[in-house]
């Protein structure tokens, strides 16, 4: 990885912004991008104020209600995997010092 910062030109709500990154972060800028403005775009649909900043706020908000599900999701799969793992773990334990006949 180096330091070089490449600019990227994106598009959101039809407004340009000139944005800095790492080139091996160019893709998954341009996926956000694409993500950022179809969600602007639903709420500017939707919306009696398509203001600009009002449609960038609610598209925000809307976005980190989304990460925080998922993480919370994320947390809920962790910890029942971590219980079926002890879960295993204990059978196989007592599986190991069960003795053969």
């Amino acid at each position: 990885m180096s330091d070089e910062t490449v600019t990227v030109t994106v598009k959101l709500l039809d407004r340009e912004f000139l944005v800095g990154c790492k080139p091996e972060e160019r893709e998954g800028l341009l996926a956000s991008v694409t993500y950022l403005d179809r969600k602007m775009h639903e709420i500017r649909h939707a919306s009696r104020s398509p203001g600009y900043d009002r449609v960038a706020a609610l598209a925000a908000l809307d976005i980190t209600h989304e990460l925080l599900m998922l993480q919370r999701s994320q947390q809920t799969l962790s910890s029942n995997a971590g219980e079926h793992i002890a879960m295993l773990r204990r059978k196989l334990e007592a599986a190991l010092d069960t003795p053969l006949e």
